[in-house]
């Protein structure tokens, strides 16, 4: 996310109530509910979801009119995989590495294969060794550099 949306979308979380000025503790699917008065208010995922709810399936362009949310949200939370394109529609998003049609997510299921799989080389690159024989020696437990025990060794 870049900086400009992380502050749009922090802002749209409600915080404070309405009605009364008291604080807003989160319910779950976007509902926030005031524990003085108990008012209900919604960030914009539970407006979309209340939408869909009411609407049924429903173009994001047309979500984007009617609830003044924008379509840069809306993909956000397909990205997020929190929504999803049904089967069938005209319109999907495209995986962010080959670009191929996706109903939700950032990735296809053989680019997230591909992708771990390089994340999981470049963990093992980097993996350390760990001592046969643990040393007896005076320089037990003291850190040195291997140049400097390959220049012992060579003795």
């Amino acid at each position: 996310m870049d900086n400009e949306f992380q502050k749009f979308f922090l802002e749209s979380v409600p915080v404070i109530c309405r009605k009364c000025g008291g604080k807003l503790f989160y319910e779950g699917n976007g509902t926030y509910k005031c524990h003085d008065c108990g008012e209900t208010e919604m960030d914009d995922f539970g407006k979309i979801k209340q939408y869909l709810e009411k609407n049924g399936v429903t173009p994001a362009v047309q979500i984007a009119e009617d609830t003044g949310i924008s379509i840069n949200v809306i993909n956000v939370f397909l990205r997020d995989g929190r929504l999803e394109i049904p089967e069938g529609s005209k319109i999907y998003i495209k995986c962010e590495r080959c670009g191929c049609a996706l109903r939700f997510g950032r990735y296809c299921a053989d680019c997230t294969k591909q992708l771990a799989g390089e994340i999981k080389g470049a963990y093992y690159e980097n993996m350390g060794q760990q001592p046969k024989v643990l040393p007896q020696s005076k320089d037990a437990g003291k850190m040195h550099s291997l140049e400097n025990l390959k220049r012992r060794n060579r003795k």
